[in-house]
C-alpha cells in the first residue's frame, strides 16, 4: 500500500513542478550531498565523496548536454554560461578525485554553484 502511495505522490510531483523546479530542486540535492560529504568529513568515505561527486557530475552532464542542442529554447549566451560552468565543475570534480589527499573545502566551490543556479532557477 505504501509503495502505491509515493507512485501516486511521484506522478502528481511530475503533473504539479515545472521543469525549471526540478532542476533546482536536482541541484540542491546535488548541493547537500557535496555538503554532507563536507560536514562529516573525519568520519565519511572515501565512497560517499566519489558517490556525491559522481550525481552532481551525471546531473552537470545532462544540463551540459541539454544546452548544446539546437532546439534548446534558452539565448546563447545563457547557454554558453551553463556549458562553461558546466565545464569548470567537470574540471573541479576531475581536479579532487585526482588528488592524493583531498580537502573538504575543495567542495565549496561546487555547493555554492549548485545552491546560486537553484537559486536563479527557482527566481530567487
Amino acid at each position: 500500500m505504501h509503495q502505491q502511495g509515493a507512485l501516486a505522490y511521484q506522478q502528481t510531483t511530475k503533473v504539479v513542478e515545472s521543469p525549471r523546479e526540478r532542476e533546482s530542486a536536482l541541484l540542491m540535492k546535488a548541493a547537500a550531498g557535496l555538503q554532507r560529504v563536507k560536514d562529516e568529513w573525519d568520519i565519511g568515505t572515501q565512497q560517499e565523496l566519489k558517490s556525491a561527486l559522481a550525481f552532481n557530475r551525471k546531473l552537470w552532464t545532462i544540463f551540459m548536454a541539454s544546452v548544446t542542442k539546437e532546439d534548446n529554447p534558452l539565448p546563447q549566451d545563457v547557454r554558453q554560461n551553463i556549458a562553461n560552468l558546466g565545464m569548470f565543475i567537470m574540471n573541479q570534480t576531475r581536479d579532487i578525485l585526482l588528488e592524493v589527499n583531498p580537502q573538504p573545502n575543495q567542495l565549496d566551490v561546487l555547493v555554492r554553484l549548485n545552491r546560486q543556479i537553484a537559486a536563479g532557477l527557482r527566481g530567487s
